[in-house]
């Protein structure tokens, strides 16, 4: 398997010693919890779980949030202005709003595992044979 189908292999060897955070856990706990302060109290707007990494869009989206800010920190310029706008506001703002993964959990008592995966039902089989050909059934 190539590096793309395993992303602890994200960076290679090098890359990885000039990393500035090892990992996302790294990152949310020295970096981001320090720069997002907010008041996530039960009465507030604004949620959060403690165990964040219990919830799979939570990790999904600082991992992203991670690996673009390991990107755009060295452009000098405009590139943490462009982390922030494009990748961590909208991220936060989801994970911040009280309808977003964090909806059950609180700082007070911690997280509630009470949302469930979205339901699906599969397709017929082959109805996607040909995607690039832009046979989408309607």
């Amino acid at each position: 398997m190539s590096d793309e189908q395993h992303p602890e292999n994200f960076y290679n060897d090098d890359r990885r010693e000039r990393l500035v955070y090892a990992s996302v856990v790294e990152f949310v706990e020295n970096y981001l919890s320090l720069v997002y302060r907010r008041q996530v109290t039960d009465i507030s707007d604004t949620v959060w779980c403690p165990e964040w990494w219990k919830h799979a869009e939570a990790v999904a989206r600082l991992d992203a949030m991670w690996r673009a800010w390991e990107h755009y920190r060295n452009d000098p310029k405009t590139g943490l202005s462009i982390w922030f706008l494009d990748h961590a506001d909208p991220h936060m703002a989801k994970l911040f709003d009280p309808k977003g993964p964090f909806k059950y959990c609180s700082v007070r008592n911690g997280h509630k595992d009470m949302l469930t995966p979205l339901p699906l039902k599969s397709p017929q089989q082959g109805m996607f044979s040909n995607p690039a050909l832009g046979e989408f059934p309607l």
